[in-house]
């Protein structure tokens, strides 16, 4: 029998890495726009899009730019798309997102509405949005709504070590853990496949592993040798590769649905993405532990918590700001992440909001290694 049809947005028309990316960049960013919008959002990153803006204009580009008011949220997307339509200057020609991850997400989304190039410059490596094509929605007071599968990935992605280096490095933990969940969402919804594409997607989530595992504690102790180099594009390249050849389930499953439930607190929103989708590692792997049969799940917590505590990254409620948190607040955190149509789901077993609050109270406690 023949297998279905299936679509995959893999990877970025051009990718461009390395110390000094963005300035090699500019004749390819020529190419594709003449009126380019360098969108952006963060204060901390003003000075440095303020030089990007520059680098555009002595490049001989007609640059404008704009500034996100929210995380990347439906309001903040309508707004963008009435100024472009309604300026009276030359039409931007192509969007530049530079900045975080959800500052990414706005800019894929907002050129693929206005159908434009899309170009990505990560100012971290906290995650890989800057690679796929994929977005996630906000409420304009930053609580998770909905991801937005789009038609491709960005037409250029520029990965600047140079400027990824000056983010603080606690995006790169968190850049980390969010790569980590690669493999542990993959292996527990995907490994038995047959699909020959979702198979290597989940190997190459192991290797990426395996890869973090290694280098990652020296990566944070020293951000100019070669292991920074491994692990950032790691987080913000590689990691973007998984879900493009291996669809959802290898993107997304008990972790980022964990993080998608805790964004619904405002106590936890100032918290990184990747920060709460490594505490909602820990709390798959309760899950899988205690529902799934998964004799191994113990043996994974063990290896991982400690990583996790050494990077400096959340471990339990109280490290995400939650302590003080009600039983109806987390209650409510539950039912958000088992609602249906959840990327929980993609789990091989059942998960009830009672199970999850469970997990989520005790996943900095050690699981029994069975014999």
């Amino acid at each position: 029998m023949s297998a279905p049809i299936s679509a995959h947005a893999i990877a970025p028309a051009a990718v461009l890495r390395g110390e000094g990316a963005w300035v090699q960049a500019l004749p390819q960013i020529a190419s594709l726009s003449q009126v380019p919008l360098l969108l952006g959002r963060s204060s901390q990153t003003e000075l440095f899009r303020r030089q990007l803006f520059e680098d555009l204009q002595r490049a001989g580009l007609s640059p404008r730019s704009a500034q996100l008011h929210s995380d990347c949220c439906e309001e903040d997307l309508q707004r963008l798309v009435l100024d472009m339509s309604d300026s009276p200057e030359r039409p931007c020609d192509a969007v530049i997102a530079a900045g975080g991850g959800k500052v990414l997400d706005a800019g894929k989304l907002l050129a693929n509405r206005l159908n434009l190039p899309c170009i990505t410059v990560p100012l971290s490596a906290a995650t890989c949005a800057g690679w796929t094509a994929l977005a996630n929605l906000y409420s304009p007071d930053g609580a998770f709504q909905r991801d937005v599968a789009l038609p491709r990935c960005p037409d250029l992605l520029v990965f600047d070590h140079a400027l990824v280096r000056q983010a603080p490095p606690h995006t790169l933990a968190s850049g980390i853990a969010d790569a980590l969940a690669k493999w542990y969402e993959a292996a527990v919804s995907s490994a038995s496949s047959e699909d020959g594409l979702v198979q290597q997607a989940v190997q190459m989530a192991r290797v990426l592993r395996d890869q973090l595992l290694i280098d990652s504690v020296e990566a944070m102790r020293d951000p100019s040798g070669d292991s920074w180099v491994r692990v950032a594009e790691a987080c913000a390249l590689t990691a973007g590769v998984m879900g493009g050849l291996g669809g959802a389930r290898c993107r997304t499953v008990a972790a980022h649905a964990v993080h998608n439930g805790l964004t619904q607190l405002a106590a936890a929103r100032a918290v990184l993405h990747g920060e709460k989708v490594g505490f909602g590692i820990l709390v798959q792997l309760r899950l899988e532990d205690r529902l799934g049969d998964n004799r191994l799940a113990a043996q994974a917590h063990r290896q991982l918590l400690p990583l996790l505590q050494q990077l400096g990254l959340p471990v339990s409620l109280a490290d995400l700001g939650l302590a003080e948190a009600s039983l109806s607040d987390l209650q409510s955190v539950c039912d958000f992440a088992c609602r249906e149509g959840s990327d929980l789901h993609h789990l091989p077993f059942s998960v009830s909001p009672g199970a999850l609050l469970e997990a989520l109270v005790g996943a900095a406690e050690p699981i029994p290694v069975h014999s």
